[in-house]
């Protein structure tokens, strides 16, 4: 008798399921991109020589060209910075006097403790960047801790869009990250997120 060939059918592909939250965070980043596309095309970032070196791994490597700013005229760089409910509008600008004001008010009066200015300023010190900028800053939540550290987030924010080159030196210093870190919210029959009230056996 002959052999019947048994011939075995093509497994059928079956489409891969994306979950709704991650087409969700493909649909922010791709905002993202096109709003850093847009910001480039409005301050022409593309189109200015900053003549910066390239590489900036050592602080003592590191000079700026104070030409550079020559060319930039009246533009400001805006960037948001956030920590906790804290949300903070920066705009550096190039020209004018030189200095930051929170909130309308000179930053040294809204902060008032050395440690909190310190804070605020450090994306700016970082790049050796302290007198080359005025910066104003809108923050509104959070506390003044927080405040100031949304206030140095967005600064390094906004000196990214400034100059890429500055990328590398503030994400080593962990200003461009985001602190996640938040304050759990309180759950039922618990005094706070975990703390249980006291047992008394009578």
């Amino acid at each position: 008798m002959a052999e019947k060939k048994i011939t075995k059918k093509p497994a059928e592909k079956k489409e891969k399921k994306v979950s709704p939250v991650k087409k969700e965070t493909k649909k922010k980043v791709a905002e993202v991109i096109e709003e850093v596309k847009e910001i480039k095309a409005e301050t022409k970032i593309e189109n200015v020589d900053f003549g910066l070196p390239t590489r900036v791994d050592d602080d003592d490597d590191f000079v700026v060209n104070e030409d550079d700013f020559k060319d930039l005229g009246d533009k400001y760089f805006e960037a948001t910075g956030r920590r906790k409910t804290a949300v903070a509008r920066v705009r550096l600008y190039t020209k004018g006097d030189k200095g930051m004001e929170v909130n309308n008010m000179d930053f040294t009066k809204y902060f008032p403790t050395k440690v909190l200015q310190s804070t605020a300023l450090s994306s700016l010190d970082k790049m050796k960047s302290l007198e080359r900028f005025k910066v104003t800053a809108m923050v509104n939540g959070g506390g003044v801790n927080a405040q100031a550290e949304a206030v140095r987030h967005g600064i390094a924010r906004a000196l990214v869009i400034f100059n890429p080159d500055y990328r590398k030196r503030l994400r080593k210093a962990g200003f461009l990250t985001r602190d996640p870190r938040m304050k759990e919210r309180k759950k039922p029959g618990l005094r706070r997120a975990r703390r249980a009230p006291q047992w008394s056996k009578r």
